[in-house]
């Protein structure tokens, strides 16, 4: 399936229903006054985010929405039918702006979340309300009010607590596969994660976090190449970040330069990323033996000056993986706690 992360769209309220201007007429009552009732109201607009979905791909054809108009009033001071209400499902992490403004409008986080995006419009007033001791056959009624109408952008932040960032073929669809229940494609050639990947990593039966593979960047990233750059926003969300980085790059580069290269593309992106904690994730520790596995891993931590966590990973043959992501449930669980 397609990954579409934003999507713009028009919602149309609907109008209210015109107030009635009727009169009673009735055998035994000779002096039938006004009974005209008032508009419905016109149905509104919500947007409700949804679990089940992680794309905005439906809103790249159906991109108009209107809500039913209210229905008008009549007599015997009879209401008319108010119009029903629009839900529109978006993914969890939609966050909401007007066009016209740039102006954030919502963001839904939670499941079940139900934002107002378009307001329906009140019904008009029946002549019945325009009544007096001096205007006793009142012929006015209002008509109901106009439906708003807006267009709107939405864009999908992926909801995560641990991003994974790195060049492309660094290990990341493989960790992800190794440590939750997700299967995205995994493969000996660039590029094959094309759109992010949500994993669960459960530690316990009432313990777990969510984990988000993004696609690999390379360097020129912040300025459009490749794929990673359209999905670095979706990191922007997460509480940890991971770098993925090979003991021994088989394009012939070094770590250092590869950890290096990635730093410099989140600067450019925004400083935002840089300041959530990252942890150094050096994978591929099978293509080596133990020892020189370590003996590499210093090497580069050492060279980097990196101040952070580090492990040497496996996720093929699952070596370091369960102390990496037991290390980041407890991180998270203290981060919950303080």
């Amino acid at each position: 399936m397609k990954f579409v992360d934003e999507a713009t769209i028009r919602v149309t309220a609907g109008n209210g229903g015109s107030g009635s201007s009727s009169f009673r007429r009735e055998k035994y009552i000779p002096f039938g006054g006004p009974d005209g009732g008032d508009g419905g109201r016109g149905g509104s607009i919500y947007l409700v985010a949804d679990s089940g979905l992680n794309t905005l791909v439906d809103f790249r054809h159906a991109k108009l929405f209107r809500a039913p108009h209210g229905q008008a009033g009549s007599g015997r001071q009879k209401t008319g039918k108010s119009g029903e209400d629009l839900e529109i499902r978006v993914p969890i992490g939609t966050l909401v702006y007007a066009v016209d403004s740039d102006e954030l409008i919502g963001d839904l986080v939670e499941p079940g979340q139900r934002l107002l995006v378009a307001k329906g419009g009140q019904g008009g007033l029946g002549n019945v309300h325009f009544k007096s001791s001096t205007n006793r056959s009142p012929r006015q009624f209002t008509p109901g009010e106009a439906g708003e109408e807006r267009d709107l952008r939405l864009e999908l932040k992926v909801l995560a607590d641990v991003g994974l960032l790195g060049f492309p073929n660094a290990g990341k669809s493989t960790l992800i596969s190794a440590v939750s229940a997700a299967r995205p494609k995994v493969a000996d050639y660039p590029f094959t994660t094309l759109y992010p990947n949500l994993g669960v990593v459960r530690i316990e039966a009432d313990r777990s976090f969510v984990i988000a593979d993004i696609p690999g960047l390379i360097e020129g990233a912040a300025e459009g190449a490749g794929l990673g750059i359209q999905f670095l926003k979706h990191l922007q969300r997460t509480r940890l970040l991971l770098h993925l980085v090979e003991l021994q790059p088989l394009d012939g580069s070094s770590p250092v330069e590869q950890v290096r290269a990635l730093e410099a593309e989140m600067e450019r992106f925004g400083g935002e990323l840089m300041a959530k904690p990252r942890w150094l994730v050096l994978t591929k520790s099978d293509l080596h033996d133990a020892e020189q596995s370590r003996n590499i891993a210093e090497r580069v931590i050492q060279e980097l000056n990196w101040q952070s966590p580090w492990h040497v990973i496996s996720a093929v043959s699952n070596s370091g993986t369960q102390a990496l992501v037991h290390q980041i449930m407890q991180v998270l669980d203290d981060q919950s706690e303080s």
